[in-house]
C-alpha cells in the first residue's frame, strides 16, 4: 500500500525543510520503501502509523531518521573515474607547482556518503603527490548515519568490490572480521563531519579542490545557487570544483567558469583561471 497524498505531502515538506531536497509527486512508492525499515526500527507497525504518531507528537530524532532514510547514498570507489583521472593528470601537477612553498593541499568531499569518495581521494593523493607533500581531506554529509559509517571506515566485501582494484584493497585495507577496514595510515589524513550545504557553512580554511558531485540534481534552482555560493567562499581563488556529469553552474551562478580537465570538465572561479587552460562554454 502506497502512501496517501497527505502522508507524502508531510514527508515531502519535512525533507524540504530539513535538507532542501525536492521530492516530486510520483515518488510515493520510493518514500514508503525507504521508511519501512525506519518504522520497524522504532517499533511502529506500519509507515502510516509511524507518520501519524510523528504528526501528533513531533520527535526530532525520528524526523532525523526520515531525512537520513531519504538522502540518496549511492556511491562507489573512484565513481565515474574521469574526475579522478583529471585530478591526477591535470589538477595535481598544477597544484604541485602553485603550492610548492607549502607542499600541502586540502580537498573536500562535500557529499561523502559512507566515505568511499573521500577515501578514494586519499588513495589518489597518496599515490600521486611527490614525496614530502602533505594532504588533508574533509568529508561531509547531511546524514548522521553516513557520517558515522564513514568514520568507522569499515566496508563489506560487496562494497569493496564496487570499483576498488584488488591491488589497492591489499595496500590500503586490513581485515576486520568479515569486513575490510581502511588502514590507520590512510585514515589519519581524512576527517568527517555533519554538514547541510544549503545553510550557512561554518568557518573553515579554504580548499584547493572540492568534489560536489551528484548533489545539485536534488535541489531547485534557488537552492543550487545558494549551495554554489556557499562553496565558492571555501574554494581558493585558483581552486577546482568538480560536479556530477549531469550538473552544471551555467545559468545558475555566473561566478564560475567551466574549464576542460582532461576528458571531463571542472569549474573555477571566473577570472582566476591560469593562462593556457582551455575554456568550455
Amino acid at each position: 500500500m502506497t502512501l496517501s497524498q497527505a502522508e507524502f505531502s508531510f514527508v515531502s515538506q519535512l525533507v524540504r525543510k530539513e535538507a532542501s531536497i525536492v521530492l516530486a509527486p510520483g515518488k510515493e512508492y520510493l518514500v514508503e520503501a525507504r521508511l519501512i525499515p525506519v518504522a520497524r526500527a522504532v517499533g511502529s507497525p506500519s509507515v502510516t502509523d509511524f507518520l501519524a504518531e510523528l504528526q501528533r507528537h513531533p520527535n526530532p530524532a525520528n524526523q532525523r531518521r526520515i531525512v537520513d532514510a531519504l538522502t540518496t547514498n549511492e556511491t562507489s570507489w573512484f565513481r565515474d573515474r574521469e574526475p579522478f583521472a583529471a585530478l591526477t593528470d591535470v589538477v595535481l601537477p598544477e597544484l604541485v607547482k602553485s603550492r610548492a612553498s607549502s607542499r600541502r593541499v586540502r580537498l573536500w568531499s562535500a557529499a561523502s556518503s559512507s566515505g568511499q569518495e573521500a577515501y578514494s581521494l586519499a588513495i589518489t593523493l597518496q599515490e600521486h603527490l611527490p614525496p614530502g607533500w602533505n594532504y588533508e581531506i574533509m568529508g561531509t554529509d547531511i546524514s548522521t548515519e553516513m557520517v558515522k559509517r564513514a568514520e568507522t571506515a569499515e566496508y563489506s566485501q560487496v562494497e569493496v568490490n564496487r570499483g576498488l582494484p584488488a591491488s589497492q584493497l591489499v595496500q590500503y585495507f586490513e581485515r576486520a572480521g568479515a569486513h575490510w577496514r581502511i588502514t590507520p595510515q590512510l585514515r589519519r589524513n581524512v576527517s568527517f563531519r555533519l554538514m547541510n550545504l544549503t545553510t550557512p557553512l561554518p568557518a573553515m580554511q579554504p580548499f584547493d579542490v572540492i568534489f560536489l558531485r551528484n548533489v545539485l540534481i536534488y535541489f531547485d534552482v534557488a537552492v543550487k545557487r545558494t549551495v554554489l555560493q556557499n562553496v565558492a567562499r571555501l574554494l581558493r581563488p585558483d581552486g577546482w570544483l568538480f560536479l556530477g556529469a549531469a550538473e552544471t553552474t551555467i545559468g545558475i551562478d555566473d561566478n564560475y567558469e567551466r574549464v576542460a580537465a582532461g576528458r571531463t570538465s571542472a569549474y573555477r572561479v571566473r577570472n582566476a583561471v591560469p593562462a593556457g587552460v582551455a575554456r568550455r562554454g
